[in-house]
């Protein structure tokens, strides 16, 4: 196990800056992942944290030891790529046994660490298979046994399940989080999928344009989202602009979009005539239940069946709403066209600066 510090790093690629003022603390053990859209420098961060890139400023440690100048080949870390990078022309015995065999080690000890890597992995049996006797998440488990055998101090991952189906995807991410804390191997996992990183992650950093947005739990990033790219990429979220009227009562503030009027939390909004007021699709509930607080009428532009989840989309004030229902019932399902009603409880309610684009206030109590 180690520990990771990363202190003011960037990297250019010539007049692009891909990654700007990136400060990390990783904990020995943690599986940690690197969460943002394409092109964001998640990729770019572990490339230079694995040795591939030099970054153009800042420094890099592992276990306090500076590795800046350190070639890949010797910061003893293991990639997992996205694809797969198994050689086709060998057996998985020797794919696995590869690295071991570049450090030349004998032939008793890389059969035990092979042994073991594919053990921990599940493909005891498959040790004289070729990859195109497997499939796509076996060809991967190969690509993550080689990883592990040669006890790097850090596991880097690159988008390791894009290329599996949704299920596979599912089975192996468990499987990945699994081998992970049995073994307690640093990781750094870089992915695109917000509900992957949800999963899968002790913490997560989301990131955007090359700097780092928020560092959190899981939790944390979904339900306290510090700026609103992040409550927008992580997780499903309806935004409204809202003129704030003047004066406040009980802790509340009127905003308003047209007809459409509603009470949110007063803190931070003092100076502010605007405010982006958002709320998740699942903190909607029946305008009923609410005493028709909060009501927001709209017209049904569109209805998902997703299984476990019905997911509306409302028509309100030209602005399209989306609201969850779990468990539904088909009777319970309303029609295209048809005037329906929620209500938003204040609670459920986070608010941004329209300008800065920054959290005000505290809001959302879960």
């Amino acid at each position: 196990m180690a520990s990771i510090q990363i202190i003011d790093l960037e990297k250019h690629f010539g007049e692009v800056r891909a990654l700007s003022g990136i400060n990390l603390a990783i904990d020995k053990g943690e599986f940690f992942t690197l969460l943002g859209p394409s092109g964001c420098g998640k990729t770019t961060l572990l490339r230079t944290i694995a040795g591939f890139y030099h970054q153009d400023k800042g420094d890099i440690y592992i276990d306090g030891e500076l590795i800046n100048n350190v070639p890949a080949y010797q910061r003893n870390t293991g990639m997992v790529f996205q694809n797969y990078a198994v050689f086709p022309h060998m057996t998985v015995f020797d794919n696995v046994a590869y690295g071991l065999r570049v450090r030349k080690l004998p032939k008793d000890e890389i059969s035990r660490k092979v042994s073991a890597a594919l053990k921990s992995v599940h493909l005891e049996g498959y040790e004289t298979r070729t990859p195109d006797k497997l499939s796509g998440g076996q060809q991967q488990r190969v690509g993550l046994a080689r990883a592990m055998a040669i006890e790097p101090r850090v596991l880097l991952f690159d988008e390791p399940l894009s290329n599996l189906d949704a299920k596979l995807r599912i089975e192996m991410r468990e499987e990945i989080r699994a081998v992970q804390k049995a073994l307690g191997i640093t990781s750094i996992y870089v992915t695109h999928d917000q509900e992957e990183a949800l999963v899968i992650s002790d913490r997560i950093a989301v990131m955007n344009q090359g700097v780092i947005q928020q560092i959190g739990r899981p939790w944390e990033i979904y339900t306290n989202p510090q700026n609103m790219f992040v409550a927008y990429f992580v997780g499903k979220i309806n935004m409204l602009t809202m003129h704030l009227e003047e004066g406040t009562e009980g802790g509340l503030r009127r905003a308003r979009l047209g007809r459409l009027s509603l009470l949110i939390p007063a803190e931070g909004t003092r100076d502010l005539q605007e405010a982006v007021v958002a709320f998740r699709p699942e903190d909607m509930v029946e305008a009923a239940a609410t005493g028709r607080k909060n009501e927001i009428t709209g017209l049904m532009k569109n209805v998902s069946f997703m299984g476990s989840v019905a997911r509306f989309e409302l028509d309100v004030e030209g602005q399209l709403i989306t609201v969850d229902r779990h468990r539904p019932r088909e009777a319970d399902m309303p029609r295209k066209g048809e005037p329906v009603a929620f209500a938003v409880p204040v609670e459920s309610i986070l608010l941004f600066d329209p300008k800065s684009g920054l959290r005000i206030g505290k809001g959302a109590q879960r």
